[in-house]
């Protein structure tokens, strides 16, 4: 599976990887493309759409880099989409199946708010929300606060009593603003069905994280 990590489509893979700059973002990297790519088979498999179609918009959904605390972060999935476009256009794609992974690209993510029209586009979506809860979501979350200079939590309140959740500033906060907020969301049966079980994950980590610290639970 890691020797060939993008079966059935090694090649095509290897054309579309080589199109792409490096990225110095953990959280969206060549691991992240692979793990959405393991959860696009598994939907594939229940769902249904054109496994080539999802494989193009899986390698090239992040492939314009935005930071998460950058001004331009809506505009991410857009940047990307127009990007990806480029480059199938450049190896020969069809303008027809550009057009399907383009959307895909630009539909995916969670600060676009885009709706998925194709049931490609709503795998995507739902394979790359997978890959931010559960236990990777988890080591995601802490991962950027250290890039974004982060804290883990708010020494003297880490339930944010009394006043908003400051996710910018303590880690554990975003469990609230986002993370615990994503499994409502899917768009196809199988990945809703996945999400609940890596959801009960993401509770059961932040209700032991609280209880090693003192905290009341959430």
């Amino acid at each position: 599976m890691f020797n060939d990590p993008f079966l059935p489509f090694q090649s095509l893979a290897s054309d579309l990887l080589a199109c792409q700059a490096d990225s110095s973002d953990g959280s969206h990297d060549l691991s992240h493309i692979h793990r959405v790519w393991v959860n696009v088979r598994r939907l594939q498999e229940k769902e249904g759409g054109d496994l080539e179609i999802l494989l193009a918009a899986t390698l090239l959904h992040d492939c314009v880099a935005v930071e998460k605390n950058s001004p331009l972060r809506a505009q991410a999935s857009t940047l990307s989409a127009e990007h990806a476009a480029s480059i199938l256009h450049g190896i020969g794609w069809a303008a027809s199946r550009i057009e399907r992974v383009a959307h895909a690209v630009k539909a995916h993510s969670f600060s676009a708010g885009i709706e998925p029209l194709t049931i490609e586009a709503k795998i995507l979506q739902d394979s790359d929300r997978l890959d931010a809860i559960g236990m990777v979501g988890v080591a995601r979350c802490f991962y950027v606060a250290g890039r974004m200079g982060s804290a883990l939590y708010d020494f003297t309140n880490p339930g944010a009593t009394g006043r908003d959740y400051q996710d910018n500033r303590f880690a554990l906060e975003h469990f609230h603003t986002k993370l615990l907020t994503l499994a409502s969301g899917f768009q196809t049966t199988e990945g809703a069905r996945l999400a609940s079980v890596r959801q009960a994950r993401l509770k059961g980590f932040l209700e032991g994280f609280l209880d090693e610290i003192g905290a009341p639970s959430a």
